[in-house]
Order: structure tokens, then sequence, then C-alpha cells
């Protein structure tokens, strides 16, 4: 295993939740950050969440206060608790490590991505 492994992504309906997982083993967390980013087809990948090794968290305008992301420190394991989902969060959802002590918010910047992980809401 070279890249983070994503999990916990499903069909839900509109104002549900899904937690999705992302073991991070491979790369290590430490004195790194973690960021989840999300895809729709024919665009690119926007910034959902993140975290920096000492659980400082980061959060799109569009996910605050809905999503949580929380990490694992001895687990190399971040997870994104996400509640009261919409239609609109439906993409295809990718874990990236970024070997730095800050989250960004530009996919150019993670240095290691998983193969991404579907959720869909249906309204």
């Amino acid at each position: 295993q070279v890249q983070p492994v994503e999990s916990g992504g499903g069909r839900v309906q509109a104002g549900d939740s899904l937690r999705l997982s992302c073991d991070a083993s491979a790369q290590g967390l430490s004195r790194s950050a973690l960021g989840w980013f999300r895809q729709t087809p024919g665009k690119g990948r926007e910034f959902v969440a993140g975290i920096n090794w000492h659980g400082v968290p980061n959060y799109s305008d569009s996910v605050q206060g809905r999503f949580t992301i929380s990490i694992d420190n001895a687990k190399n394991t971040v997870h994104l608790q996400m509640n009261s989902l919409r239609a609109e969060d439906t993409a295809v959802y990718y874990c990236a490590v970024r070997k730095a002590l800050t989250v960004s918010t530009r996919a150019g910047e993670y240095d290691y991505w998983g193969q991404g992980t579907q959720v869909t809401v249906s309204s």
C-alpha cells in the first residue's frame, strides 16, 4: 500500500449522515496534514476539509457546521463525519496527504492521493 485508502462512501438520502475514513499508514501523518477533496464530473477537485497533525481543522464554507474532521494519530487515520447531507454533496471524495505542517486548500500541494470513494445523496 503506497496510497492513502478511503472507506465509508455510499448512497444515502438527503439529511442522512455518513462517515468517511482515510487510512494513511503508508505515508504516516507525523508532521503532515491531511485533506479531503471532492470531485464531480467535469470539475476540478474541491477542498472540503483538512486537519494537521496537531488536530487543527479547516473547513470549506460549503460544509462548515455540517462536517467534522478528526484525526487518530496512533492509527494514522483521519475521519470525516458528514451530517445533514445534501444532494450537492454528491461526488467522489478523495483523501490526500501533504508532507507539510499546515493544511492547504489547493489540490496541487498534496503529495499522496487515495483512489476515492463515491458519495451519492438522493433528494
